[in-house]
């Protein structure tokens, strides 16, 4: 999930703080601290994380793109200057123009403002916007909210009591709101020092980047894992009163299915899967960064020659052309497999499915899965040659069946033609004929069309009268019976005008030689 940090750098971030001692800090110092501090920590347990840096006031300026390389953006922030008034709406609608560039509108994004809680002057203050907002046409919108998924988080260079004599606190609020309530605000608890300072970032890498740590199982082999994103709860919208959803920290296996029978299922996210390895120690040598490189050299070295399950594990995925059915809670399950960036190097990755016991119709309740060894026969066939997915519904589905639509005149005319030519052409379309009755009789029922009942049954009655010497003589009596029928339905007031009741063929002494000589 990449970070964009925004970063307040108008006349107001310049205004000094009375620390103990001689040195003179400003509240710019204390936000470059803090950052500082935040870079470091996702330095060393969130190094796969994309971090970009920019700066505003008036105006606003990318310091630094999108990057992994933490010491350039350190080395950013002791490089800024000090700029004129604030704007922050400039400042979000670059944030927009950056992410959109870059990751498109389906990635999620973390924004990271820091401000010193000074909303700016005159025109394009956030005052201004905020007054403004209901008035803009759809060209000129606010940016909030963020045309992607993303969370807005506030770092307030400011206590509590500062905010609340201003009313600075209710517009940040209205931000967060705008964004659809996801984000924070952070203010620093007592007066102003690099020690609050720090606990505030503290709170913010407590809540957003914390390495998400797991034990991966399979009966009885065992691997501590990091998951990277650090999965999201998950809220279900069709509780009465929802409940986010977390993953458990213990991701059990339960089973392997081939990857051409799980196919590519929807999922919720996709995240990493790196093992973390220990030494003899208990210490944790990876997957962080260490200062030193020979260290991290040696580090890598010795975690290499540590038997690894999921190691073991993406190998054999990646091999077998299977992925591994873990389950995440009750009733919710995901899975992991093996994706190749390139011909050389893959990860293993696991995405997360819906909640529920029936993810993906297609394979059934996943609490009924079991070995195949269970299985009477091999349900892939001696040779491998077939599969028992996907498996059929019990219910038709209703595209799956003969409908008969009625949308244009032609489509009535011409189911009408049919049954007049099957009733010219009795006995010998007899099962043919009572079948199109049938289906007309079903649909203009379902529709309430019950003149057209009439009608028919009035075409018959001239069918029969047209009917020429040499016709057959079941031929009058089949034209005579349905006729009779449909009228009975037309009515609408007795049993044989129920939907679920079929015309069957009148049986005759020249119907019953008719089916003998066939």
């Amino acid at each position: 999930m990449p970070t964009v940090v925004v970063m307040d750098v108008s006349l107001s971030m310049t205004r000094p703080v009375s620390v103990e001692g001689s040195e003179e800090y400003q509240r710019k110092h204390l936000a470059v601290h803090g950052l500082t501090m935040l870079f470091e920590h996702m330095a060393t347990n969130y190094k796969l994380e994309f971090t970009a840096l920019v700066v505003f006031s008036s105006l606003w300026e990318l310091m630094v793109p999108f990057t992994r390389d933490y010491n350039t953006l350190q080395e950013a922030l002791s490089n800024m200057d000090d700029y004129d008034k604030t704007c922050l709406e400039s400042a979000l609608l670059g944030v927009c123009n950056i992410v959109q560039q870059e990751w498109g509108a389906a990635i999620p994004c973390q924004v990271v403002l820091v401000t010193d809680g000074c909303l700016g002057i005159g025109r394009g203050s956030l005052r201004h916007s905020l007054a403004t907002h209901n008035q803009r046409s759809e060209s000129n919108r606010f940016p909030l909210p963020f045309p992607f998924p993303s969370k807005l988080y506030v770092m307030c260079m400011a206590n509590l009591e500062e905010l609340q004599s201003t009313d600075s606190l209710d517009c940040l609020e209205r931000l967060i709101d705008l964004n659809n309530g996801e984000g924070q605000i952070f203010t620093i608890d007592g007066p102003l020092c690099l020690k609050n300072v720090q606990s505030m970032f503290g709170k913010l890498i407590d809540l957003a980047y914390t390495p998400f740590h797991a034990v991966l199982k399979c009966g009885h082999l065992t691997s501590d894992v990091q998951v990277f994103p650090r999965p999201e709860p998950f809220i279900i919208d069709e509780e009465i009163d929802p409940i986010p959803k977390a993953i458990n920290t213990d991701l059990e296996i339960v089973g392997f299915v081939d990857i051409a029978d799980i196919s590519s299922p929807p999922v919720l996210s996709r995240h990493l899967v790196l093992p973390i390895a220990l030494n003899r120690e208990g210490d944790e040598v990876g997957p962080g960064i260490t200062d030193d490189t020979e260290d991290e050299n040696s580090a890598n070295q010795i975690a290499g020659k540590i038997p690894n399950f999921c190691v073991l594990l993406h190998g054999s995925l990646k091999v077998e052309g299977m992925v591994a059915v873990v389950q995440l809670g009750p009733e919710w399950y995901g899975m992991l497999y093996s994706q190749a960036d390139s011909k050389k190097k893959s990860n293993l990755m696991m995405s997360l499915f819906e909640p529920g016991p029936e993810p993906l119709p297609w394979l059934g309740k996943m609490a009924q899965l079991g070995p195949i060894s269970d299985a009477k026969e091999n349900p892939y066939g001696e040779d491998d040659n077939k599969s028992p997915f996907p498996l059929q519904p019990k219910n038709k589905r209703s595209y799956a069946q003969n409908v008969t639509v009625w949308i244009k005149p032609s489509g009535l005319q011409t189911d009408v033609q049919k049954i007049l030519r099957n009733a010219r052409k009795l006995p010998e379309k007899t099962q043919t004929f009572y079948k199109e009755l049938n289906r007309l009789r079903k649909a203009a029922l379902a529709f309430g069309f019950l003149d057209l009942l009439k009608g028919v049954a009035d075409m018959l009655e001239r069918e029969c009268t047209l009917l020429p010497d040499t016709a057959h003589p079941d031929a009058a009596f089949q034209l005579t019976h349905a006729a009779q029928q449909l009228k009975v339905a037309s009515t609408g007031a007795s049993e044989y005008a129920a939907y679920d009741h079929n015309i069957a063929p009148l049986q005759t002494d020249f119907s019953s030689s008719t089916t003998e000589r066939m």
